[in-house]
């Protein structure tokens, strides 16, 4: 088997695995803009030792194109409680070109995650 065939998705509105891409839909070339990815968006994920959200990560991509490039990723090291970590990370990020952003996040007990988000150029 292919590990794609592991990673799941799901309504992040009903799922508090998936990680929830937050930027606009339509940029301009080249013009920075702030990407959000955050797990348990609607339905918070627990941040214990024994089930955390352990890192995510941004991908990106390009229309007509078959290699994704990493944006940004992130590990969440913190599940005590005296500091915990909230499984959420931005990234400021310019592009050339319309695509599609993945985000994957990885829970300890439940495995990969993943969603997507298309991205358009405007005038």
């Amino acid at each position: 088997r292919m590990i794609g065939e592991y990673i799941k998705t799901a309504d992040w509105k009903a799922e508090k695995h998936v990680p929830v891409i937050e930027c606009p839909g339509q940029v301009h070339a080249g013009a920075p803009f702030v990407v959000t990815v955050a797990v348990g968006r609607e339905i918070p994920h627990p941040n214990e030792p024994g089930h955390h959200i352990a890192w995510a990560a941004l991908y990106f991509i390009p229309e007509g194109t078959s290699a994704a490039v990493e944006v940004a990723r992130t590990d969440f090291a913190a599940h005590g409680e005296t500091v915990r970590t909230t499984p959420t990370f931005s990234a400021t990020i310019a592009i050339a070109r319309p695509g599609t952003l993945y985000a994957t996040a990885y829970c300890n007990l439940h495995g990969l995650w993943t969603s997507e988000h298309p991205v358009t150029l405007g005038a």
